[in-house]
């Protein structure tokens, strides 16, 4: 390959968008923008780099390894590109709106990972989410479902699921556990997650501060997963543990609210689930449509406390290029076609159809047969002195 031809490549999962799925994604971006506007969510703008610090104080490890990173060429300090919009958008609630009651956000905008989060998908997802800040009741963390849900819905996803876990279960199990190292608690939490039986067993007889009973409530968790049976089950399981009882009961008020509320929505809930448990302060959900993976959130109290005010907070985010491969490609958008010219009858009758929502593509001389995103399916024609709308016969090549 030529110098040349390689100085064109893009870096690797990173990729041009094209008219078409540009036109959708477009189409998406404001479609969940009006949805959240009609639950009350204001738009806000954080910037695409801020000093690295404020982008990743309290995130952990995971956010920090996700981040590129590079100099201010003014000040000298080190600047971090967003890996994660949430961050910034506690900051505003916390340091720029500093409001006492409740505050509903939401954002859509590029985001940048150093690896890419499932094979295949882009390093620079287009994310949107929108977060409830200033309310610690399930209230705001059933709002946030039911947002989501019918902004997929919406989208065009048919079949929809939603997961639930909570990470105070798991919290509560090791809350009087003596654990030797942070290192031991996080393969805890992996074995946990992975659902690996001899491992997790491997590791706790490794541990004396952990006694038989939490231990037993931990291997039982590899078990609890399923419908919402498993909040039965897990309820018998960990009678003696009052902070998993009381996420248990508030997954099942959740879960019956979303189904009443949602729609036609499956629900499932997996208690050993800790996918961002450093994170997460409470429950935690994901949505799936057709077996993948479409949005995530829950509630990250914490989340603010870095700036110097903490406050209940939940919320959820996805992203829209991922969505939009999970969707059918849209068909192209009809469109009139005028002839090029000058006249002021045309020009008007061109402006005056454009005023009304059409979409009116000119046809420069000398390209009367060229194909683009639009399907010209009516025309622009003189007739009597007036310009007129007339349908467009298509003949075959």
């Amino acid at each position: 390959m030529s110098a040349w031809s390689s100085s064109w490549q893009l870096p690797d999962q990173i990729a041009d968008v094209l008219p078409s799925e540009a036109r959708h994604i477009e189409e998406l971006r404001r479609l969940f923008l009006d949805t959240a506007r009609s639950y009350g969510y204001e738009l806000v703008m954080p910037p695409l780099l801020e000093h690295l610090e404020s982008l990743l104080t309290g995130t952990g490890e995971a956010l920090d390894l996700q981040t590129f990173k590079l100099v201010d060429q003014l000040s000298g300090r080190t600047l971090g590109l967003r890996a994660d919009t949430t961050p910034q958008v506690a900051r505003i609630d916390a340091h720029l709106l500093n409001r006492t009651g409740v505050a509903r956000l939401c954002y859509c905008g590029p985001v940048l990972h150093t690896r890419a989060e499932r094979p295949h998908a882009t390093r620079e997802p287009l994310q949107f989410g929108a977060e409830i800040f200033g309310h610690a009741g399930l209230e705001a963390d059933l709002e946030v479902q039911l947002l989501a849900l019918e902004g997929l819905r919406a989208a065009g996803i048919g079949t929809l699921s939603v997961d639930m876990a909570d990470v105070r279960i798991v919290s509560s199990l090791l809350a009087d556990a003596r654990i030797s190292s942070p290192a031991a608690l996080a393969h805890l939490h992996a074995a946990l997650a992975d659902k690996d039986a001899s491992e997790l067993a491997s590791l706790l007889a490794a541990e004396p501060g952990i006694s038989t009973a939490c231990a037993d409530g931990l291997k039982a968790l590899l078990e609890l997963y399923g419908d919402e049976q498993v909040l039965s089950d897990a309820e018998r399981a960990l009678k003696r543990v009052p902070g998993a009882l009381q996420a248990i009961e508030g997954m099942r008020w959740l879960g019956t609210q979303v189904r009443h509320l949602g729609g036609d929505v499956k629900l499932g809930f997996d208690l050993a689930d800790l996918r961002g448990y450093a994170y997460y302060s409470g429950t935690r959900f994901a949505i799936y449509g057709d077996g993948a993976e479409l949005a995530r959130g829950g509630r990250y109290d914490e989340v603010g406390a870095v700036f110097g005010r903490r406050r209940p907070a939940a919320g959820f985010s996805l992203d829209l290029k991922e969505l939009v491969s999970n969707l059918p490609a849209r068909s192209l958008r009809a469109a009139v076609r005028a002839p090029w010219g000058v006249d002021a009858g045309l020009r008007q009758a061109i402006a005056s159809l454009r005023a009304q929502g059409e979409t009116v593509a000119c046809v420069l001389p000398g390209h009367e047969h060229e194909v683009n995103e639009f399907d010209c399916d009516r025309e622009l024609v003189q007739a009597a002195g007036l310009w007129v709308v007339q349908s467009l016969t298509k003949t075959s090549a």
